[in-house]
This record gives C-alpha cells, structure tokens and sequence, in this order.
C-alpha cells in the first residue's frame, strides 16, 4: 500500500511542478518545461526503473513528434499570418468585417466568434485574440468588455485550432482513431456552439435583454458554426473543423446582418480586393481538401513521399516516427502562404527574411513544446501515466467521467495549448476509461473538450487580451471576470458528459 502511494506521488510530481514553476513562481513556460523534464529524467530512472537509454530515446521521440508536425503547423500558420499583416491583406480584411454593420452586438458575433474562429482555426498562438480585440476596440467596444468576449469566444474553436494539430496529437498520443475522436469531440461540444453566442451578445449589450433583435442571427450564428464542424469531422477529419465552423458561422451572421438595415460608417471593401487579401487562406484550404479522404489519388500519391524513423527504446521496444514530407498540413500552410503572399505584393526578399523573424519569434515557443513532448513520452514509456490513471479510478470510480473536462482544462491553464494539455493527458484519459471500462476516444476527447475551456483564463491567453486592450492595470479584473463563465462551462461541460457516459 504504502509502495502505491509513494508511486502516485512520484508519478504526479512532473505535473504538480509544473503547474508550481508556472503558476507560483512565474517562470517562463520553456524554462518550467525543460526544468520538469529533468526532474521527470530522475523519477522514471530511480523509481521506475527506466534504463538511461529508454530516456534518451523516449525524449528523442519526443521531442522529434513535437517538431514533426506541432512545429511545423504552428510555424507555418504564424508565417502565413505575418505575411498578410507585412502585405497589408490583414488590413484589408479587418476594414471588410468592420464595415458590415454597427450593431455592436452583431460585430462581437462577426469579429469575436466568427472571425477569432477563423484565426484559431488557420494560426492559433494568440492571433485568435489579440487581433479581435482590437478590431472591436477600434469600433467603439469598450476595452475590458471587448477583451472578456475575445477571451470567451476562444474557447470552443481550439479543440481544432492551429488546422486540428491538437486533435492529431492526441490520436498520436493515444493511439485512437483520428475521425472518432473528432465526432467524440463535436458532439461534447454541441450545445457551447449555440449558446457561447448568445453569451457574448449579452456581454456586450449589458445583459440578457441585449439578446431581443438579434435572437434569430445568434441562433443561426451558432447553427451554422456547429453544422460544418459536424460533417466536416465526419468525412475529412480533424484538419478543417474549425475552419469550415468558423466560416459557416462568419457568412450566415454577415448575410443576415447585410438584410438589416443600419447606417455604416466605415467603407465596405471591393470584393476583388478582398478576395486577393484572402489568397493565403483560400489556399490553406484548398490544398488541405485536395490532400484529404476526398481525393484518395491525390493522398496516397503524395502520402508515398515519407521517412520513417526507428527510435529502439529495448530489445523488445521500438517507437515509431512516420514523417510525411508533401501532405503534413504544415507543409501545405507553407506552399499556400507562398504562392499567396507572391500575387499579394509580398517580394521574395522579404518573404525569406520573414520566414526567419517567424523561427525567432516562436524559439521559445519551440523549446516548450519539444520539450514537453519529450517529458509526456517519458511518462507514458516510465508507466507514470498508468500510475496517476490507476490511482484516480480507484479513488474516485465512476465519478472520474464528471472529472475527465477539468483534467484537459487544468492542462491548457498551465501550459496555455489545447494541443499540449492534450499531449500531458491524452493517455491518462484513455487508460482511465479503459479501466472504467468506458470507450477511450469518449474520455480523450473529453479532455480536449475540458482543455477548451481551460483556454479563456490560461495566463499566456490573459497576457494577450491585456497587451492588445491596452488594460495592464486590469489584468486581475480581466482574469475574475472571464473566470466566472469558464468554471460554470467546465461544470456544464463536465455533468453533460459524465450523464451522457454513465448512464
């Protein structure tokens, strides 16, 4: 008995420090990562017996996972997003949703949920916030208000963020089907698609009467948000969810927002341009559905080019690392921000010295997340993970399923990525439901589902809305306010899907 405790408390000690380095003592994530990553080495070789070269290559695996694909995406999404604010595309897209119409109630839906969605979806790291924020700042949206609903409606839309690089990684981790994970997910999330509408037009509008006028808009805002992520997750997969939620949600409010009649102040944008201003988009998108199930030829003739690397962990042992070279959506993220950024005015000079002030902008970023893939393997190959699961299940039973959201919520807090909260405890979800007897792919989606929420009040996702609201000084006031609506959507969440599985 005594010999199980101490496990458990060895097992969980990486986690514990890391949320302690983070959160008490304000450490930068890379260096808390890379800290815990040591620490996690002295555990899994002095209690749990795991050889000095089963670490070095677990860590290897890792960290080679993390480059290949979170990096790539994530580098590729960031460059993309830099070229068209350096180009003057991103301006142009900004004055195009600004112009739709000055219902502030209607452009919180537009540029908070729609647009964010949008953002979350191709490029993550922020963008989904800071840029609403400021787009509704500058449209009159008081600053701690605009900060609170960009905050809020970057929740639901980064389960598939980043073109579903958190999804991937979780099946990755896991080992489960890609496509039922994904269905798993929608569905837990179904009711936070119609309601966080809702939610953001009362904050804006002072209360819940702020929702009379525009009820019919924000259900269909959220309705044609829901449905695409819905078909899409059915018969693509976890690449374009988002994507095609944001965008249904984003054209139905600006068709039922242009049969309104308001008076318009700002300029509305000529189509022309703003198709040109939204090439590398248009093209992220068309060569992810190229290479997709729809396009079985296309798939598995470019799928051919690939490497695989062996990583032996034991005699007995060997992990395995497909690197796919022409279909990796990093890899398409690139070709499309190129060959847009070229017909937008983007000249080759300054497209490869960008390319450079991307890598530097996001190293620490890159450090974090190698190393926090190196420190999940480790735990996972040491039996640490199946440790913390065990012992969670024994104590709580079946009460764990009500839990499983707060797990992933816990993991985006601390480490501000659904794709990392799903790299820490993607695993244990799995091996709790196993043990629970539950399917796997309900609880790990679970926990994607869990981290969503946990994104709003992550410090990384609060120091953005500060810096782009300009409110240092109300940081606190910012994170209490947003706090609120997270705990009450993680109970929502947590009793949905634990009624939904137990009963």
């Amino acid at each position: 008995m005594m010999t199980d405790i101490l496990s458990f408390l060895l097992a969980i000690t990486p986690l514990a420090l890391l949320i302690f380095l983070i959160l008490m003592l304000r450490v930068a994530v890379h260096y808390a990562v890379l800290i815990t990553l040591l620490i996690t080495w002295c555990i899994a070789a002095w209690h749990f017996d795991l050889s000095l070269q089963a670490l070095s290559v677990a860590s290897l695996y890792g960290a080679a996972k993390g480059l290949w694909p979170i990096v790539i995406v994530i580098f590729a999404a960031i460059y993309g997003y830099n070229l068209m604010f350096g180009n003057g595309s991103m301006a142009i897209i900004k004055q195009a949703l600004a112009a739709i119409s000055d219902d502030k109630r209607i452009q919180v839906l537009i540029i908070a949920w729609g647009f964010g969605g949008f953002l979350e979806a191709v490029a993550g790291y922020g963008t989904a916030v800071a840029i609403p924020v400021g787009i509704l700042i500058a449209l009159g949206i008081q600053p701690l208000k605009a900060a609170v609903v960009s905050l809020i409606a970057n929740s639901v839309p980064t389960a598939f963020g980043a073109v579903g690089i958190p999804v991937i990684m979780l099946a990755e981790q896991t080992g489960l089907a890609v496509h039922t994970l994904s269905m798993h997910i929608i569905l837990q999330l179904a009711a936070f698609n119609i309601l966080l509408p809702f939610v953001l037009v009362a904050i804006i509008g002072g209360g819940v009467k702020a929702i009379r006028g525009v009820f019919w808009i924000t259900l269909c805002c959220g309705v044609a948000s829901l449905l695409p992520q819905y078909f899409v997750a059915r018969y693509l997969g976890a690449e374009l969810p988002a994507f095609a939620g944001s965008l249904g949600g984003l054209i139905i409010t600006i068709i039922l927002a242009r049969c309104q009649k308001t008076d318009r102040t700002t300029e509305r944008v000529a189509l022309p341009k703003l198709f040109k201003a939204s090439l590398i988009y248009l093209f992220t998108f068309i060569f992810i559905v190229l290479c997709s199930p729809l396009f079985p030829t296309i798939k598995q003739s470019l799928g051919a080019f690939y490497s695989q690397i062996n990583f032996p962990l034991s005699t007995t042992d060997t992990l395995q690392l497909k690197i796919e070279w022409l279909i990796t959506p990093g890899v398409l993220i690139l070709l499309a921000s190129t060959i847009g950024g070229l017909i937008q005015g983007s000249q080759p000079k300054e497209m490869v010295s960008l390319l450079f002030t991307t890598l530097r902008q996001l190293k620490k970023s890159i450090i974090a997340i190698l190393a926090i893939v190196a420190m999940a393997t480790v735990m996972d190959k040491s039996g640490m993970i199946t440790v913390i699961a065990t012992t969670l299940v024994a104590t709580t039973g079946i009460g764990y399923v009500f839990l499983s959201p707060l797990i992933g919520a816990l993991g985006t807090f601390v480490t501000g990525s659904d794709t990392n909260a799903n790299v820490l405890f993607g695993k244990l979800q799995a091996t709790a439901a196993q043990q629970l007897g539950i399917d796997p792919h309900a609880l790990a989606a679970a926990n994607t589902a869990g981290a969503t929420g946990g994104k709003m009040i992550s410090p990384q996702s609060i120091a953005i809305a500060v810096s782009a609201s300009k409110l240092e000084h109300l940081s606190g006031e910012i994170m209490s306010t947003t706090l609120k609506y997270c705990l009450l959507y993680i109970f929502l969440l947590g009793l949905g899907i634990g009624l939904f599985y137990t009963l």
